[in-house]
């Protein structure tokens, strides 16, 4: 499973905000995020919680919002690098298109890099009707090679009707609307295992020195604190886009987004040597840089969650989407609970993902297809599941399975506008999405050598010069 990233600037208490007079659009959506879903210590929640991730039994039926045409005959294909329940989740998502139209609708497993995927089958004459592009820029690269198509009249008509411009705004090229943006994610959340945290009589961290008190608080009851999953360089690219959005700043992010500053700049200095005081500590990752470089994202939250109150490990960050590889005993609220990313400079970063379904064969069938993922109705079943969020404005929030995930939906809704999507999904692909090359393997690799910024911020700005062409 891969989740990219957009960033919602906002700040946990909304008073420190007001004295930064740079940040004040942020400030609107910090209000809102300390009010809703981003106050998230889950032993907040209360009564009303249904029941986690996997179980719909007691949700509101799906509406019938959107008009879609009869397709008997058609067959369609959609390509994706989800796997496991998040896989399992979209399909009964085709299941409900396939019943209201009468289309046969295939999914199609993909892997990373999936420009690279698509290219080869676009190549071999069999492209997919529709692929899910988790990057701004995997979706410019599919419209500058001429494999993407615009959407049109009805996916626009549903787009305008339940999204925020932002988020149609990050689908488009050139002023064209290619994207439909499907599926979001907070991934500024820190998962934690309650029993672990009780025994050691650790509390929720707020900012990143109380992040490192509490690691070793729980290090020192006998519980290894952190699980990381370096497997899949994404997972190490959140680490250091939280750490640098708080810590440097939203200004400096933007810059070093768009490579106007170089990566030797000394703020990636500063982000580094503060990754380093976690990923310097081999005992406080489950396995050591090498385990956690063998472990990949679903295993970095299993192993939290599992083994009593002696897991391999206390903690893990990751999104809101992590909740479908918590175990099913561990009921979210109760045995897994969440803080959010801690603050490390004054502002406290929320990191947001998202893909989007492209076109790549235009018909009568694909648009359809589009329409629905752009509806109300294709997303509230997908909320029902569990460890999914949308940013269709009109999927009731009731529909999310938990307090938590209702709060963490509201906030994103909540912040309209206010967002950008993050660095490594901004920047070419090969650079900030492509396994084994880039900022992936180079944060990996600092993983396993984190005295070595110099020499990392190096390759960085090495490998980020020759993707960005500057």
């Amino acid at each position: 499973m891969r989740m990219t990233s957009s960033t919602i600037r906002t700040r946990w208490s909304p008073e420190r905000d007001k004295a930064t007079p740079q940040h004040r659009r942020a400030a609107k959506a910090a209000a809102i995020v300390a009010a809703g879903a981003l106050a998230l210590s889950l032993s907040a929640c209360g009564g009303g919680d249904k029941d986690t991730g996997g179980s719909t039994g007691d949700s509101e039926e799906t509406t019938n919002s959107v008009n879609l045409p009869k397709l008997d005959g058609t067959s369609l294909e959609i390509a994706a690098v989800w796997s496991g329940t998040e896989q399992a989740n979209f399909k009964k998502v085709l299941a409900e298109f396939e019943e209201r139209t009468g289309a046969e609708v295939t999914f199609v497993p993909a892997q990373d890099p999936i420009i690279n995927f698509i290219g080869s089958k676009v190549a071999g004459g069999q492209p997919p009707d529709i692929v899910m592009l988790p990057q701004p820029g995997a979706i410019k690269q599919a419209v500058d090679r001429g494999w993407a198509k615009p959407l049109g009249s009805d996916a626009l008509k549903e787009l305008s009707e339940n999204y925020s411009q932002g988020w149609q705004d990050i689908g488009k090229v050139d002023g064209e609307q290619y994207g439909v943006y499907y599926k979001a994610a907070n991934k500024s959340l820190v998962w934690y295992n309650n029993q672990v945290f009780e025994n050691a009589g650790a509390g929720e961290p707020e900012t990143w020195p109380d992040l490192l008190n509490t690691a070793q608080t729980v290090y020192d009851s006998g519980v290894t604190p952190f699980s990381v999953g370096g497997a899949e360089g994404w997972t190490l690219t959140d680490w250091f886009e939280n750490v640098y959005l708080s810590q440097a700043g939203p200004e400096k992010y933007d810059q070093l987004a768009k490579h106007e500053i170089k990566w030797t700049d000394p703020s990636v200095k500063d982000a580094l040597t503060t990754l380093a005081q976690v990923w310097g500590k081999p005992d406080w990752i489950a396995g050591g840089a090498s385990g956690a470089l063998q472990t990949d994202f679903p295993a970095s939250v299993t192993q939290v969650f599992t083994g009593g109150d002696q897991p391999k490990a206390a903690m893990v960050a990751a999104g809101d989407f992590a909740q479908v590889n918590i175990p099913k005993d561990m009921k979210i609220g109760t045995d897994a609970k969440v803080f959010p990313f801690p603050a490390v400079g004054d502002n406290g970063p929320v990191v947001s993902g998202g893909d989007a379904a492209v076109i790549l064969q235009d018909s009568k069938g694909s648009q359809a297809l589009a329409t629905w993922l752009a509806s109300p109705d294709a997303a509230q079943i997908q909320a029902e599941l569990g460890g999914y969020l949308s940013p269709n404005k009109n999927v009731p929030n009731s529909a999310y399975p938990n307090a938590v995930q209702q709060r963490i939906a509201k906030a994103l809704i909540d912040a309209g506008d206010d967002f950008r999507f993050d660095m490594s999904d901004q920047a070419p692909q090969a650079f900030g999405g492509t396994p084994g090359k880039g900022e992936w393997k180079i944060l990996q690799d600092f993983l396993k050598n984190p005295e070595d910024i110099a020499g990392t911020q190096a390759k960085l700005e090495a490998e980020a010069a020759a993707a960005y062409g500057n």
